[in-house]
């Protein structure tokens, strides 16, 4: 059986059947590829009957030593998606993947840049182009780019590729929303703030200097010739923008973690924030109530004259 048409059958079946998005049956696809390469020796000549559980533990085993715990779990569970669907399409007859059980992976806090220290980032990239003398437009532009990518990001709590595909007709400035395109082509919308939108139509002035007439439905953050800028370069510019601060990772993800430890730590109920994240289930979002805590532990720690760590210090 030709192994390319069957994964790219699986691929079809994964987004127009469960709506998965392009970069989750992409990275099944690829396991599912590699897999099958490793089996035939890449020859491609695949027999999906043929295949035991056997198999799968050698070649999970094969790549424990290279990969971490989270990647060999995502490499079974594609696996045993694919076998899903060829049972159920009548391709495999039973499926060697579903009795593998890897150890279950620890739970870490996300990572969270403090409230200060963003909001440093912030005023700093908003007052960067007035306070250099001869700055160019393009420096401008550049700057003011990196500025309302950080902005939108906390301010919001949405991903980056949410960001990345944001459009002007998405940002309604009389009901003062936008309306955001999820996971799984889920749309939520999403209430700013009159001081966001100010920004937001200031970047726009900008942009459109910067690039000339654009379309109504032009991208918001636009990279190379106004098309969506890229996952990479958005990726670059919130890394290098996050490289002073105390967070031990500096990435788009790392905004959204802020945003949601944020609005817990001033009040905002769980539903609240899981709206705005665009979560599904509710206990997604309870990650961050342990977050919050963990931060009042350690604030408490350091501050109560009755806590440890004060006592240690006498």
């Amino acid at each position: 059986m030709d192994a390319r048409q069957l994964t790219d059958r699986f691929r079809d079946y994964l987004v127009l059947e469960l709506n998965r998005s392009r970069n989750t049956s992409e990275a099944y696809c690829r396991d599912i590829s590699q897999f099958i390469d490793w089996l035939t020796g890449n020859k491609q000549n695949f027999t999906p009957d043929g295949v035991t559980s056997s198999d799968v533990r050698s070649w999970l085993g094969g790549l424990a030593p290279l990969l971490s715990p989270a990647s060999l779990r995502r490499k079974a569970q594609s696996l045993r998606a694919f076998y899903h669907w060829m049972m159920k399409t009548g391709i495999a007859p039973s499926n060697p993947a579903a009795d593998i059980v890897l150890a279950k992976l620890p739970k870490r806090l996300p990572t969270f840049v403090r409230e200060n220290e963003i909001e440093e980032i912030l005023e700093e990239t908003e007052r960067r182009p007035a306070d250099e003398e001869g700055a160019t437009q393009k420096e401008d532009f550049f700057n003011a780019r990196e500025h309302i990518i950080l902005l939108i990001l906390y301010s919001t709590g949405i991903r980056q590729e949410e960001l990345r595909t944001l459009r002007d007709t998405d940002v309604d400035f009389s009901l003062r929303e936008i309306k955001v395109l999820g996971k799984r082509s889920k749309q939520r919308v999403i209430p700013i703030a009159d001081t966001l939108m100010e920004e937001i139509r200031r970047w726009q002035r900008l942009r459109n200097c910067e690039f000339g007439s654009l379309s109504s439905d032009a991208p918001l953050i636009p990279g190379h010739n106004g098309h969506p800028i890229s996952k990479s370069t958005l990726y670059n510019i919130v890394k290098k923008a996050l490289a002073s601060t105390s967070a031990s990772k500096k990435s788009p993800h790392v905004l959204r973690h802020t945003f949601a430890t944020s609005m817990l730590n001033a009040g905002s109920n769980l539903d609240s924030v899981k709206e705005f994240l665009g979560h599904n289930s509710i206990a997604t979002t309870q990650i961050y109530t342990h977050l919050s805590f963990a931060e009042l532990r350690r604030n408490y720690s350091g501050a109560h004259p009755r806590s440890a760590e004060k006592k240690k210090e006498k």
